[in-house]
């Protein structure tokens, strides 16, 4: 009776905290969902989550590809003020570590009273660097350090805060073992639930579906046997070989669903339903043919130009859903613009804490839940030193481009997405005043990098 008593009082002292997950999928792309228009890929627990949401048409990325997008997520800047612009390999294990002293997504909802937990994929940082995931607020991680580990579903090990946990029956290039990292991470993410089910708590699930290598447990895979016509995959991009990697491809983003369903059903089962929003998004857009992957069959960009690498509409646009019961009012769709780094505000805001100062991200608050007048970002930026070197800003409904600037290309594109959002005709010619406008803008309005550098801006 005692135990009854001490337990509903802790209960209620957390009400006043809402708890915050953020799942994050891996190079998932805008039109891989049902409810973003998918029809060969099954994901009814993600639907069902956007028909008692909300869902955004005009959410962004951080970047067009891993590290540089979770740096804008995790510290709330854009792209041409974070410190991480582009993916960075360390010799060892793990990519470019964030700097020490970094105020992090982790960090700041920690001294908001939030215990914290990542499970997933961090590549902010290797292990024992400033980096390391436990030098950046969270409480307790289980996961990928590295980016390149994360390439493989049966790895030899993962990281379980600072120790390395060896994983019997997946030695070291055995690509067929018997545990499969995802499931690992899920039961480990859903413990962290468990454990913190009385205080505030921020579940960050930066998981790796669909990433290649195209790797599925059987149980999932047979959902999709026979439904395509699939073309075997020789594995010569150095990515395991697989027989049908149409149906692999979906089977994963489906067990991934499968997994929503699960959370949901955790936090109803112990009481958390109405006292937790739930976010779910993808680090970029969707990966191009690579490994037996094949976005055109998919449609994964719903018709948008550029996938993975780019910053044209497919490589950033991205898809994101909230779920809040009793906050955010059922069934809804806004077109408002939003971005990574919006998020940190935002969460911050779920948790009644400030927001520190220099940000660039702005709270989306009141466009989740109807209430208050939603600030709006004057422009969003991207500056991103990979593939080519690539710049971009979108403001109000144009968006300017500048591509191939390490070969010194200095040439803005313009184009307006109302009217053209596959971004198929070029205004510049017709708008050259705006297009000399969105250059200055490129050139002025960012921070100088001492590790990524753009040609003809930096050095």
């Amino acid at each position: 009776m005692v135990a009854s008593l001490v337990c509903s009082a802790l209960i209620a002292a957390s009400a006043t905290k809402p708890n915050i997950v953020l799942v994050v999928a891996d190079d998932l792309g805008y039109a891989e969902l049902g409810c973003y228009g998918q029809h060969k890929i099954h994901t009814p627990n993600i639907d069902r989550m956007a028909a008692e949401g909300i869902r955004f048409t005009q959410f962004y990325a951080g970047a067009p590809v891993c590290a540089p997008s979770r740096c804008c997520l995790m510290t709330g800047l854009q792209s041409n003020h974070a410190y991480i612009r582009d993916n960075g390999e360390l010799p060892t294990e793990g990519q470019m570590p964030l700097p020490e002293g970094t105020v992090t997504m982790a960090g700041a909802l920690k001294q908001a009273g939030y215990t914290t937990g990542m499970f997933g994929k961090w590549g902010l940082g290797g292990p024992g660097t400033t980096g390391d995931p436990m030098n950046m607020g969270w409480d307790e991680f289980y996961g990928y350090n590295c980016q390149r580990e994360a390439h493989n579903y049966y790895p030899d090990h993962l990281w379980h805060n600072r120790e390395k946990v060896t994983l019997e029956g997946n030695e070291k290039g055995n690509i067929q073992g018997k545990q499969y990292s995802h499931d690992l991470i899920v039961s480990q993410a859903f413990e962290f639930v468990k454990k913190n089910q009385t205080k505030p708590f921020f579940l960050y699930m930066p998981v790796t579906i669909p990433h290649v290598a195209l790797q599925v447990p059987e149980d999932s895979l047979k959902e999709y046997e026979g439904k395509f016509e699939d073309i075997p995959y020789d594995g010569k991009q150095g990515y395991l070989p697989h027989p049908t990697p149409r149906a692999a491809y979906a089977a994963m983003i489906t067990r991934l669903d499968r997994d929503m369903g699960r959370l949901f059903s955790l936090l109803k089962d112990l009481d958390l339903d109405k006292h937790t929003v739930v976010v779910f998004t993808s680090d970029n857009g969707p990966t191009h043919a690579v490994g037996g992957a094949d976005p055109a069959f998919f449609d994964s960009a719903d018709g948008l130009r550029g996938l993975k690498g780019s910053v044209y509409e497919g490589g950033i646009r991205v898809p994101m859903v909230v779920r809040w019961p009793g906050h955010i009012d059922a069934g809804r769709t806004t077109e408002q613009t939003g971005a990574f780094w919006d998020l940190l505000p935002t969460f911050l805001t779920v948790a009644g804490a400030r927001t520190p100062k220099g940000l660039d991200g702005l709270s989306l608050m009141p466009t989740m839940t109807g209430r208050g007048k939603q600030k709006m970002h004057r422009r969003l930026i991207w500056e991103f030193p990979g593939y080519g070197g690539q710049q971009a800003v979108r403001e109000g409904d144009w968006k300017a481009v500048r591509t191939n600037m390490s070969k010194g290309n200095n040439d803005i594109e313009l184009y307006n997405l109302k009217d053209d959002p596959g971004e198929k005709t070029n205004l510049a010619k017709n708008y050259p005043d705006k297009a000399a406008h969105f250059k200055e803008i490129m050139a002025k309005d960012r921070k100088a990098s001492d590790l990524f550098h753009l040609k003809g801006l930096d050095r």
